[in-house]
């Protein structure tokens, strides 16, 4: 086989690859890993069963591979979070205007299922212990004692706000067609 014909292989296979994955995340992120079936993954990505077999030998594998992935844009997401000036309400606006985007929910709201479910896999639940939320928390409880030094935050344990914050956002994620107000939710911590 010539090499052209290998690379082209290769991209074919790995265009497959990232389709199962991509409509493994809308299937998990909406039904859980217990109302997912390889058969539903398969059935999204318009391929056969068998196909997806050849590409993942099972649904926990292709989640756990998932989660890592998610975990890699969120930290990601974070770390970029600390290069970024402005004000701690043009921060936090920032990052849940991120959080929100269509293309990032999904990959949050598997997170908050590995954080939430008992019959997640255990190398999934490791992945997000390794990559605890609370370092997460850590890095924004200073913009918000900032914003409430500022007089822009609500006053009140700054962790306890982060936490209402962002549980109000997983509802969001949740509810399909609903165009999140992002000026409604920010007055949750603001003045």
């Amino acid at each position: 086989m010539s090499p052209l014909n290998k690379e082209k292989l290769s991209k074919i296979r790995d265009e497959k690859r990232d389709r199962i994955k991509k409509a493994a995340l809308h299937v998990f992120a909406r039904r859980g890993i217990i109302g997912t079936t390889m058969r539903l993954i398969a059935k999204e990505a318009k391929i056969s069963l068998g196909l997806s077999y050849s590409y993942f030998t099972s649904k926990d594998e292709l989640y756990v591979e998932l989660v890592r992935d998610a975990m890699e844009e969120a930290n990601q997401s974070f770390h970029n979070m600390e290069w970024k000036t402005g004000t701690p309400v043009e921060l936090l606006r920032s990052i849940t205007e991120q959080m929100l985007e269509e293309s990032n929910k999904q990959s949050f709201l598997l997170i908050q299922q590995v954080q939430t479910s008992d019959e997640v896999p255990e190398e999934a639940k490791a992945i997000i212990q390794q990559n605890s939320s609370h370092k997460w928390m850590e890095q924004f409880v200073p913009i918000i004692i900032r914003g409430q030094q500022a007089g822009d935050f609500c006053k009140g344990d700054p962790e306890k706000l982060l936490y209402f914050f962002f549980t109000v956002i997983t509802g969001l994620m949740l509810q399909e067609g609903v165009e999140p107000d992002i000026d409604l939710l920010m007055k949750i911590v603001t003045k």
